[in-house]
């Protein structure tokens, strides 16, 4: 079943009860929108295991019927919000790569706390989840202010490392949002980290 609902909210995952087999690496998106991402992630690596992760019902609908159509076995979408899912659900050095691609900027200045690259609980979580010396978040953004605080987030977390992130270093297809922003004239930055 493509849809993945936690057997229980309140409590940490195991790697298994998301996909079976947990010798695979698995990557997750946060916020995946129309599933664009990883889905065409999913297609390109069949060797690998992808969870969406999309809190708007339509966007996950419209996901579950484009995995459906594509036959995918290694792809699935999780109806939930991100920094709690990350911070809290998520099981620990599970991860492989985090994605976040063009995430709500929240550009007013009093909204700067609401940003997810500024909270606690993603940043805890983010370094709990991902695979120690292996496990990579990247970033991907049309928003600079947004692009700065996440810099200087990750910045002041020791277990963290920048790595380069050169163009057509590997595959990573372009997103519903980052096209639009694109087609807009838009400057698109990116980071990649590494956990230590």
């Amino acid at each position: 079943m493509p849809l993945f609902i936690p057997p229980d909210y309140f409590r940490e995952l195991r790697r298994e009860e998301i996909f079976p087999d947990s010798s695979r690496p698995l990557e997750i998106e946060l916020g995946c929108g129309d599933g664009s991402f990883f889905l065409a992630m999913a297609s390109h690596h069949p060797e690998r295991d992808y969870l969406g992760l999309e809190r708007m019902l339509g966007r996950v609908e419209k996901t579950l019927k484009k995995i459906a159509s594509a036959g995918l076995k290694n792809a699935k979408i999780m109806r939930l919000e991100s920094a709690y899912s990350t911070g809290w659900l998520l099981p620990t050095a599970s991860v492989s790569r985090l994605h976040l691609i063009c995430p709500d900027p929240w550009p007013k200045k009093k909204h700067a706390a609401r940003r997810l690259v500024n909270q606690r609980e993603f940043l805890d979580g983010l370094a709990r989840i991902l695979l120690p010396g292996t496990g990579e978040f990247l970033l991907k953004t049309d928003d600079a202010v947004y692009f700065e605080d996440a810099q200087a987030s990750m910045a002041a977390r020791p277990e963290f490392e920048r790595l380069d992130w050169p163009e057509n270093a590997f595959f990573y297809p372009t997103t519903d949002f980052e096209s639009h922003w694109l087609a807009m004239g838009r400057s698109i930055h990116r980071a990649r980290w590494r956990r230590l």
